[in-house]
């Protein structure tokens, strides 16, 4: 049987769920991390959050374990390179909390550039000071991300509400997109009026925001970091702050941090931090940018569907093998054929020749059967924004992390995603401008 151990809890549909696929899972919520290396060796599969790191020697003791899910974004908690030598697949979830981070990250800049917290606090405490509480307008800023992965991407698509110009620096090349265009760190540096860290904690961003690093900023700025607190020099930030070379800041995390994340001081609070605590212009708050009750039951679902795909790679994991499962026939006309059908073949991964592209299906009696068309009204403007009139439809399994990869490979998503009780839809253009449904359907909504 197939053995999950939990050392940290969680929402009740991560274990409901993996019950209902066959697992046995078992809680251990207070012994040692010795104790839990004495019996790992009985477990496949293990679910943390950030209760103790999980190192070569712990992993040693672990000789059959498959898996190890991080019920959050990073994995620094867990030697990965240990891990993935002895073949154990590593387990992440930050499409699970990305909103959340994204809406703390901005409610924390404009409560900043608004005073909210001086002007509550003052208030209730019977002063209506109105002018020195005179605040700033996010529009017409330059806001600059570092770190544009899930964290950052969500963030910027919060800024599309606002006038702003948003820049992004990240390590990977050719990950800026419609929300965010992608600039050196200098650039970054030059322009920005805010800055929002959304890097993972690692050697290259241990320490990242020194006194180095804010002195190269053009103009003074705000700083958000919901990010990871040891990527912040807190003495060389409060130093910043007393020179009003950084305006503001909103921290979620600090340095002083303990790995677990559930404690922060165990003896003197540093000067540093004091400063912090006294300067009007900060905002602090206890890691919980992360931390709704919403993300709480969408880290448990990311978590129970991937530990679901590394015993099931197939069909649910067939996005990154087979990312279209049916089609509705179509024809066209195209400027282009030979280019346009390895457009398709590249970014939908249609297994196209000469003639095309042919996609049968059997149905529960086993017969062969083919998609069908619809006929809409001239009159639609269901094709908008396409220039031809007509539209393409594909069936697709998980649609969300389709549509990103396809907006990393450069593909213009068009709108939002939606959802339906008969299925999930998005919308992409091809390079010619032709307008393409993706459907990710819940086939039993026919039934």
């Amino acid at each position: 049987m197939k053995r999950i151990l939990h050392i940290d809890s969680n929402h009740p549909l991560l274990k409901s769920q993996l019950e209902a696929a066959g697992f046995i899972n078992d809680d251990d919520f207070t012994s040692s991390k010795k104790e839990i290396e004495s019996k790992i060796a009985n477990y496949e599969g293990i679910v943390i959050r950030s209760r103790f790191q999980i190192d070569a020697a712990f992993l040693e003791k672990a000789v059959n374990l498959k898996f190890i899910a991080r019920v959050g974004a990073g994995l620094e908690s867990i030697d990965c390179e240990c891990a993935a030598a002895n073949g154990i697949a590593l387990i992440a979830a930050p499409e699970g909390n990305r909103n959340a981070v994204a809406e703390h990250a901005l409610g924390m800049i404009l409560s900043l550039f608004n005073n909210l917290n001086r002007a509550n606090a003052e208030v209730k405490s019977g002063k209506w000071l109105r002018e020195s509480n005179r605040g700033h307008e996010l529009d017409g800023k330059t806001v600059g991300i570092i770190g544009y992965g899930n964290m950052g991407k969500a963030f910027a698509k919060k800024l599309r509400g606002f006038d702003v110009t948003v820049l992004c620096y990240d390590i990977l090349p050719n990950v800026g997109d419609a929300n965010a265009k992608q600039v050196s760190l200098a650039k970054l540096q030059e322009q920005a009026d805010v800055l929002s860290l959304h890097i993972p904690w690692t050697p290259e961003t241990d320490k990242l925001v020194d006194e180095n690093f804010i002195n190269a900023f053009s103009k003074p700025f705000w700083l958000i970091n919901t990010a990871r607190g040891k990527s912040v020099v807190t003495a060389d930030l409060a130093k910043a702050l007393k020179s009003k070379k950084i305006l503001g800041a909103g921290l979620d995390v600090l340095e002083y941090e303990k790995l677990s994340f559930e404690q922060l001081f165990t003896s003197e609070i540093p000067e540093a931090f004091q400063d912090l605590i006294s300067a009007e212009n900060v905002i602090l708050s206890p890691h919980i940018a992360g931390w709704t009750f919403e993300s709480h039951e969408k880290l448990a679902q990311t978590i129970a569907d991937k530990i679901l795909l590394v015993y099931n790679p197939s069909p649910q994991n067939a996005v990154l093998e087979e990312r279209v499962t049916g089609i509705g026939g179509f024809f066209f006309k195209s400027e282009n054929p030979e280019k346009l059908r390895d457009w398709y073949h590249k970014h939908l991964q249609l297994s196209t020749d000469a003639y095309g592209c042919t996609f049968w299906w059997k149905d529960k009696a086993g017969a062969d059967c083919s998609t069908q068309w619809s006929v809409l009204a001239a009159n639609t403007t269901y094709f908008e924004p396409s220039k031809k009139e007509f539209m393409q439809n594909f069936r697709v399994r998980n649609l969300e992390t389709l549509l990103e990869q396809l907006k990393e490979e450069g593909v213009a998503v068009v709108g939002e995603m939606e959802s339906y009780d008969y299925g999930k839809f998005g919308w992409i253009l091809d390079l010619e401008g032709n307008k393409i449904e993706l459907w990710e359907p819940i086939d039993s909504a026919f039934l």
